[in-house]
């Protein structure tokens, strides 16, 4: 009987002891996405929803590797804003890669977020600035990750090009025309005056 009851807080103890190893493992692989998610630009409300970090933990991450205080202020709540001509060829770009990683790539959740971004800056980079960095930001791809899960965007097909597109859900797609297909009169100023800054600041 007392053999018994040995091997039974052998076992218990070994159990706590897996656990606990679990929870350490657990803990730093939040801390690692946490940072990811840091440096790509995410808000501190990103980080509390996607990880089970306290605000205390995470904002002292943030100081940590951007060397500030996280910023305050509302999320950029605006479905309206990814239909702009810029921000929609963008948007378009990083969900296109961000369905590529959700799908054929297997990842999911927040891993799958924080690869399709990197993908965009791959893919997009050029087209930032060094004051105002990408048209996207990652809480504004992270927010119409939402949108698309709330269904109220869906991608649609250029009925021109044939490439998929950011547009409000529920909407008429027999005669849709993406925003590339279809210049807005003054896309060719902006574009011409983006790329002749870059070409000055270097």
């Amino acid at each position: 009987m007392a053999v018994q009851r040995g091997k039974a807080k052998s076992s218990a103890k070994g159990s706590v002891r897996m656990d606990d190893a679990k929870s350490v493992v657990r803990e730093a692989r939040e801390i690692e996405l946490a940072a990811a998610m840091i440096r790509l630009g995410a808000r501190l409300q990103v980080l509390l929803t996607e990880t089970g970090l306290s605000r205390e933990r995470l904002s002292r991450l943030y100081r940590e590797i951007r060397q500030e205080s996280p910023p305050k202020g509302m999320l950029p709540f605006s479905v309206d804003w990814h239909m702009t001509w810029l921000p929609n060829i963008h948007s378009s770009v990083f969900y296109n890669i961000y369905q590529f990683m959700a799908g054929d790539a297997g990842l999911r959740g927040p891993v799958a977020l924080v690869e399709a971004y990197r993908g965009y800056q791959d893919l997009m980079g050029e087209e930032g600035t060094p004051e105002q960095g990408l048209v996207l930001s990652f809480t504004r791809a992270w927010m119409m990750v939402r949108f698309f899960e709330a269904d109220m965007l869906q991608m649609f097909r250029c009925n021109s090009c044939g490439g998929q597109f950011v547009h409000h859900a529920h909407e008429p797609a027999e005669t849709f025309v993406c925003g590339l297909c279809r210049l807005p009169p003054r896309a060719g100023k902006r574009l011409s005056a983006t790329r002749g800054a870059k070409r000055r600041q270097a």
